[in-house]
């Protein structure tokens, strides 16, 4: 008979450290399944979960129940006396986008996080590419799923024209939907403030562009059964502090989100991917 009275103190360890594995490879697997908005990021390295809908065990991340604090970024990363502008494509490597696609008409907007962490951030134009070839390649979608893209430093970037509709694997139908996506995992990192100044900007150009409501916005949690957008970056939709940075920015007049093209762009994203 077996019992923990008959096991020594080596075995007893054993078994704690054979559970403690248990528990972090279930923490990736709930990643796999609900981080990466439900199947539309890549996973990172963890094989893909059968099931995006299945019940996953309580997250142990205290960072998934209690938001973190803003991640505050260099001064240099940021210039309030220029424009913001939106990267072209072609600056940041895209593919071109496949032919197709729904036509839609824009009615509400829509926050996403790709839930794998960045790390630095000069690797966030190569995410992007890494994002839109899995979606061509592997899901067969006509281009990467979003409008536009954030990175940490408040980059912002041109995505899937917003004419059409985005994709999604998980259980809601996006057309209609303005698509930002923020590049991080928000269950895990906290969200720096001139990300959060970038996707602000973003929508607040939409509002215009589309004449929808500032009150339309929130996030995919809301509308499929995902973490996304992460509950550091959900936290500042639940607050009321996005919406208030989005209303200021139209107060203060109409916000110019100009394209940012030819060599001007590669040289910005040039300096991105060297860590200026």
């Amino acid at each position: 008979m077996d019992t923990q009275s008959s096991r020594g103190p080596g075995t007893r360890l054993d078994a704690l450290s054979r559970r403690r594995l248990m528990q972090i490879g279930g923490s990736l697997g709930l990643a796999a399944t609900l981080g990466a908005c439900a199947g539309e990021i890549e996973p990172a390295s963890a094989p893909t979960a059968s099931s995006t809908n299945a019940t996953p065990a309580p997250p142990p991340q205290p960072a998934a129940v209690t938001p973190l604090p803003l991640e505050p970024v260099p001064a240099t990363t940021m210039s309030s006396e220029q424009p913001m502008a939106q990267i072209c494509r072609q600056a940041w490597g895209a593919a071109p986008a496949r032919a197709g696609g729904r036509p839609h008409t824009i009615t509400r907007m829509t926050l996403h996080h790709s839930a794998v962490v960045l790390g630095e951030n000069r690797l966030a134009p190569s995410r992007l590419r890494q994002h839109q070839r899995y979606h061509q390649n592997d899901h067969g979608w006509i281009d990467i799923a979003y409008h536009v893209g954030v990175d940490r430093n408040g980059n912002i970037y041109e995505l899937r024209t917003p004419e059409l509709a985005g994709d999604t694997a998980t259980n809601y139908d996006p057309a209609g939907h303005f698509l930002v996506l923020c590049e991080g995992d928000f269950d895990q990192e906290p969200v720096s403030v001139a990300q959060l100044a970038g996707v602000a900007t973003a929508f607040a150009w939409a509002v215009q562009q589309f004449h929808v409501a500032s009150g339309t916005l929130g996030g995919h949690r809301d509308f499929a059964d995902t973490s996304c957008p992460g509950a550091n970056l959900y936290a500042h939709l639940t607050s009321g502090d996005l919406h208030t940075r989005i209303d200021a920015l139209l107060a203060a007049g109409p916000v110019d989100l100009q394209r940012l093209c030819g060599q001007e762009a590669a040289t910005k994203v040039a300096e991105i991917e060297a860590g200026q």
